[in-house]
């Protein structure tokens, strides 16, 4: 079976196209200006939300300020509404590669999967069979176990393996059978950041008869999704993870869509991509969304916005799998200091998850934030693989690297990390 590997897993750096440099990058973010306690503030805490460049919170206010209104109706502002919606469904359309008639959103990743979960869950009854993993967040396994009790559904969980932090493909495929309707699985590890190969997991669900969901908010930031190459028939990520605001987006196969049966009221659109969004939107989260998008393809050149992101998103790979390996092997020499996942060399995202032996995550964490060093900690909603690993009351300490990372801040992270060890 053919798969098409995750295009984080790059090459050597020296390969990937430039980008602009970090210094120029971080100009754009005012939240870097902050100090915390004396000390400027380093940010590990993209993992759960990235820091907001200027552009995407202008493109907000001007929407606010001089376009406000609600879509559909014969008047300036309704029409300028449409029109940036429609900018917005684009500017995301080609962040996934996908059409903007494929492109919906919602409040975020959660509310999504519930929705989308009711609107599937409509066609199956007893027996029918869901697949999700021990790796994934919560909000891509309890939206398919809600159906349980709602429609008799059953759902199984393959395994992932607590050493390496992956999921277990082998254990996946048995589990996928002729009653199988949908497979869900994320595509990186939010607590861990190790990555899965989707395209594989499409294929086999795509071979048994089965839908596929991808959940690619941890992706996202890291690697420039493909929806194409994935095979995958549904996918949600956060525009808040890239740095954008507080919006959920999901791709959605245009022909499946169309098929749904969704919950709506009977005056709503009754056609993708609409159809998948109740109520009035926040108009202003997705001019911020198409903002986040045409930021980060400003950052490199090329004929056209995709063009523009896949050569981004190559320099980001490059320089955050540099920042990571000074991370994690830092993390390696300091005693006491457990590291989980995947090393620099797999293919994972720069998102390192630890433990210092005798301190809980969240002394830790209150520790580096004294030293204006911003991390998270917790099992992040990803609990099933947290408790599998044990550490369901202590936690793990996740730090995540940026696009605004430097060199300087690891070493303020693992200056930290040591003191707190002794």
């Amino acid at each position: 079976m053919t798969s098409v590997r995750p295009s984080i897993s790059g090459s050597h750096p020296s390969q990937h196209p430039e980008t602009v440099g970090v210094a120029e990058v971080r100009s754009h973010f005012p939240a870097l200006e902050r100090r915390h306690l004396g000390h400027p503030v380093a940010y590990f805490d993209g993992p759960g939300g990235t820091q907001v460049p200027r552009e995407v919170v202008q493109a907000m206010s001007d929407y606010l300020l001089h376009h406000n209104a609600n879509t559909h109706w014969a008047y300036p502002t309704s029409v300028e509404t449409d029109a940036i919606i429609e900018s917005a469904r684009g500017a995301l359309a080609d962040l996934l590669n996908a059409t903007p008639r494929e492109i919906s959103v919602g409040q975020n990743m959660t509310s999504i999967a519930f929705h989308l979960g009711r609107a599937l869950g409509r066609r199956w009854g007893k027996g029918d069979e869901i697949v999700v993993t021990e790796l994934d967040h919560r909000a891509n396994v309890d939206p398919w176990k809600a159906l349980e009790k709602d429609r008799g559904v059953v759902v199984r969980m393959a395994r992932a393996d607590e050493k390496s932090g992956t999921v277990d493909l082998d254990d996946l495929a048995r589990l996928i059978g002729p009653r199988t309707k949908l497979v869900a699985v994320g595509a990186a590890s939010n607590a861990l950041g190790t990555i899965t190969d989707v395209a594989r997991v499409c294929a086999i669900a795509r071979d048994a008869g089965a839908l596929s969901f991808v959940d690619a908010v941890h992706y996202a930031p890291h690697a420039l999704v493909d929806v194409r190459a994935m095979g995958c028939d549904f996918l949600a990520c956060s525009a808040y993870k890239f740095y954008g605001p507080h919006i959920g987006v999901l791709y959605g196969r245009e022909d499946l869509v169309a098929s749904l049966d969704v919950p709506k009221l009977v005056p709503a659109p009754d056609a993708p991509p609409e159809k998948l969004e109740t109520g009035t939107q926040s108009h202003e989260s997705m001019a911020g969304a198409a903002a986040a998008v045409d930021f980060l393809a400003s950052l490199a050149n090329g004929p056209t916005r995709r063009a523009r992101l896949e050569r981004a998103y190559a320099g980001f790979h490059a320089r955050k799998r540099e920042l990571f390996a000074r991370l994690w092997n830092g993390l390696g020499a300091i005693r006491g200091v457990t590291r989980y996942g995947t090393p620099p060399e797999a293919v994972r995202t720069p998102t390192a998850a630890f433990t210092v032996k005798g301190v809980d995550s969240e002394r830790v964490v209150r520790h580096l934030a004294e030293r204006g060093v911003f991390a998270s900690h917790g099992d992040f909603y990803a609990s099933t693989i947290v408790e599998k690993l044990g550490l369901a009351e202590e936690g793990l300490v996740r730090a995540g690297c940026a696009i605004y990372t430097t060199p300087d801040e690891i070493d303020r992270l693992l200056e930290g990390v040591a003191a707190v060890a002794r």
